[in-house]
């Protein structure tokens, strides 16, 4: 039967006699999945300098080319005019022939293979006579790890050795042996640098994320054992629509990213990232290179002074992993000098040579420059102790100061020290010179500048921040209104909070951001957004200053703090009339934000640190610098995730985009602390009997809610003093406010209207996914928000710590 080469069909199937040869792909045709989901062909990645050709699987309907799978990553096809190659079965394996013969690249199954098909899921898979699978690509994947694609102790996923060559790199993802109980990426096959954490039973002890993600479903068969085998599917989104496109990648860069295509601004968006630190990636900038976390994408690798790239093209392309030379190839020579790094950490030295106490530090250097092994040295002046290097110096990094104070040194050539010597001289005599002439110039103009440097400094301020309705402080107003910061009533991620009191003799509350330039984009936030509304619910922001590098925010003072004071088991009780009016009042504020002003705008960090109370305990909505604005023209805005552990709705982690019923969610989180009186993420010093040491607050309120003993959440400390009816109308209305799928939250105008008993309150059905928001050890933060919109007081079982954003959101409808 002659085979069949049914191309771009609904099936690409090729039936092959066992002997045949015909080709299934050419150089200049593909096959298509069933229904056009993934492509399989040759193709050259973009930015190779070498005329490679490899045969790849990609996303077909993506403008951009996402590649899943390469089958020849180690042997590439050299691509010149007068070449050809093709994909065909060959004595029952699929293989890559070069110039009608010559097979580069070969499937390794046993059992002959008559049909080639490419599977909707991506897979490629090799058919027999009898409809066996015989082989797949699933089995040996590349960089990318696809939706139902299992993963085995003898399977891994390694990344490209830079985005333009698909060649194997440095870094994988593994099951770990022997124990085979979670994931680790290891550096070179051999070294790890982070894990996954143990399987619980539903996730990975290090990930609690996927117990909360709306869009995967995790499978974990035979864990702990040699069979242990891994995959993840999709779960269908609502009825008719197709799951979206997703998949983790291994980026060369050794973290491995979860991305989600999102069509409405075909983009990839990256939701989850580890290590989320890049430069705890192992030997990430190779020999004698350090990387900096603060640095700009893609290049956080730097060179130590006296060396350069050992290859330009890689390191610039995101191929790090040759490391270092000395800068212009220079040889080893007893002249050789020191270049002292510093205190510092590092791995990679495969022998060091200790010297004898009481040596001198150019004893020790000499020691060194007798041997052109030895690349560097340590000195530690409080022993005199010394030690000579070889091998390798990788993954430089900081040392605590209360170590050991061996300081690193590394070997460099003395013409590239002169020369730069040189340079510095040059540069201060021209500095010097020049300082002399810039100094008369500044003479002449300095009474000019200085009469125009504030009124130029209002306009820059009025451009930056487009508001009329709000004071601009100078730096010296509020220092001294602050009295020079000394009184201080909270402390947060941004900054503190200080007690000041104006020229008008009203008190205020002056937040200071702590870290210049680091929160801008929050400080812009706050002042665009609160400084151009007002409600009775919402926290007044009266000014703010922007002299320098100087951000201050000043807020009307709230005598009686955050709601969070009165919510700890230690701290002061609030009436049942006081909290049933500040849900009330808080209800409305996010209402007022998400309905009533002219762009919706979604808070994103609604808890109770974030409301306060003033002196007739009047809440007031604060804290804006995580907000979004939404136009009405969009539903959704897609950002990647904010807000504080044990509030966050689990569509923030689920890598779709957000609406305001993210706020809804946390309200409803809120609403369950203000009925129990107590925080929603700290752990208990005592559970109600039979539910063990692993009980939760907020997953056992609802359920106690929903199945009407609302008496037994509502605080002790009221003891008989509180409303029933009003306790079971809040209880009910928190327990929609947080339901696992959005649509089914309520908005907040309605929140507001069930709270009233306007609308009638129904029993809603129990969350499932609140355990997952509220438990596992795994978080930590270094903050915990406690005044005024800032932190002050310890970290609970999980952190409150606010997961800040930096760069634009993206509005898409």
């Amino acid at each position: 039967m002659p085979p069949s080469l049914l191309f771009g069909l609904s099936l690409l199937t090729f039936s092959l006699s066992l002997s045949s040869s015909t080709p299934v792909i050419t150089q200049n045709t593909t096959l298509l999945s069933p229904n056009r989901t993934f492509e399989l062909g040759f193709f050259t990645p973009p930015g190779n300098p070498h005329p490679y050709s490899y045969l790849g699987i990609w996303y077909y309907a993506i403008p951009t080319r996402s590649y899943v799978w390469v089958a020849n990553r180690k042997n590439p096809v050299m691509f010149n005019e007068s070449s050809s190659f093709s994909v065909s079965i060959f004595n029952g394996k699929l293989v890559i022939s070069v110039d009608q013969g010559f097979h580069i690249w070969e499937t390794d199954n046993v059992e002959h293979a008559t049909v080639v098909q490419l599977l909707e899921n991506g897979n490629l898979v090799l058919v027999s006579n009898e409809g066996k699978t015989v082989w797949q690509s699933f089995d040996f994947p590349a960089d990318v790890w696809l939706p139902e694609m299992n993963i085995t102790k003898d399977q891994l996923i390694t990344c490209w050795r830079s985005s333009s060559d698909p060649s194997p790199g440095l870094f994988s993802l593994r099951l770990k042996p022997p124990v085979y109980g979670e994931f680790e990426l290891v550096f070179n096959n051999s070294i790890p640098y982070w894990s996954t954490g143990n399987w619980t039973g539903n996730s990975f002890s290090g990930i609690p994320e996927m117990t909360v993600t709306y869009i995967y479903k995790f499978w974990f068969v035979h864990p702990y054992t040699k069979a242990a085998s891994f995959w993840y599917t999709v779960i269908p989104p609502e009825m008719g629509l197709k799951p979206p496109l997703t998949h983790f990648r291994v980026e060369p860069g050794g973290q491995v990213r979860q991305y989600t295509w999102f069509p409405q601004i075909e983009n990839w968006n990256m939701f989850w990232s580890q290590p989320e630190n890049r430069c705890r990636v192992y030997g990430l900038c190779g020999n004698l290179g350090f990387c900096n976390s603060k640095s700009l994408m893609p290049l956080p690798c730097e060179c130590l002074n006296g060396f350069e790239p050992v290859n330009l093209s890689d390191w610039e392309s995101g191929d790090f992993s040759g490391g270092c030379k000395r800068r212009g190839d220079e040889k080893c020579d007893k002249k050789d000098v020191f270049e002292e790094v510093g205190v510092v950490n590092y791995d990679g030295i495969f022998n060091v040579e200790f010297v004898s106490n009481g040596t001198s530090r150019s004893s020790c250097e000499e020691f060194c420059l007798s041997n052109c092994s030895c690349i560097g040295l340590y000195y530690n002046e409080r022993t005199d102790s010394c030690g000579n290097l070889y091998g390798s110096i990788l993954n430089l990094r900081n040392m605590s100061l209360d170590s050991a104070m061996e300081v690193l040194s590394v070997r460099v050539g003395r013409g590239s020290v002169v020369r730069k010597n040189k340079w510095k001289i040059g540069v201060l005599i021209g500095g010097v010179s020049g300082l002399a002439l810039g100094l008369a110039l500044v003479v002449l103009v300095l009474v000019i500048v200085k009469k125009k440097r504030t009124r130029k400094r209002r306009e820059e301020e009025e451009a930056v921040y487009p508001v009329t309705n709000l004071k601009v402080f100078s730096f010296k107003e509020l220092h001294v209104a602050t009295k020079g910061f000394s009184e201080k009533l909270g402390h947060g991620g941004f900054g503190a909070v200080f007690r000041g009191e104006l020229s008008c003799s009203s008190t205020v509350a002056v937040k200071r951001l702590e870290r210049p330039g680091g929160g801008e984009k929050e400080f812009r936030a706050e002042v665009c957004t609160i400084g151009n509304i007002q409600h009775v619910n919402l926290v007044r922001l009266r000014g703010f200053c922007s002299e320098n590098s100087h951000r201050l925010l000043v807020y009307d003072y709230m005598q009686n703090g955050p709601l969070s004071v009165f919510l700890r088991r230690d701290g002061p009780n609030l009436r049942w009339e006081v909290r049933y009016r500040v849900a009330i009042g808080t209800a409305r504020a996010l209402a007022y934000l998400h309905e009533e002003c002219r762009d919706c705008i979604i808070h994103c960090d609604i808890k109770p640190e974030n409301i306060l109370l003033d002196s007739d305990f009047t809440a007031k909505v604060s804290d804006f610098g995580l907000a979004k604005l939404i136009g009405r023209d969009f539903s959704r805005v897609l950002a990647t995730m904010r807000g504080t552990w044990g509030y966050v709705a689990p569509e923030w982690i689920s890598g779709v985009a957000i609406t305001a019923k993210a706020d809804v969610y946390s309200y409803g989180m809120t609403l369950l602390e203000i009925i129990g009186g107590r925080r929603n993420v700290e752990p208990l010093a005592s559970a109600p009997a039979g539910e063990g040491e692993n009980w939760f607050f907020p997953p056992w309120a609802a359920r106690q809610i929903v199945e009407g003993n609302v008496a037994a959440v509502v605080d002790d400390r009221l003891g008989d003093a509180y409303d029933a009816a009003e306790a079971e109308r809040v209880g009910l209305v928190a327990v929609w406010c947080i339901q696992d799928d959005e649509s089914m939250r309520p908005t907040m105008g309605t929140v507001v209207k069930m709270l009233e008993g306007v609308v009638e309150v129904t029993v809603p059905p129990p969350p499932k996914l609140l355990q997952a928001l509220v438990s596992g050890d795994s978080f930590c933060g270094d903050r915990a928000d406690s005044g005024h919109g800032v932190s002050s007081g310890r970290l609970e079982r999980i952190s409150h710590e606010s997961i800040q954003v930096s760069g634009n959101f993206i509005l898409s409808h």
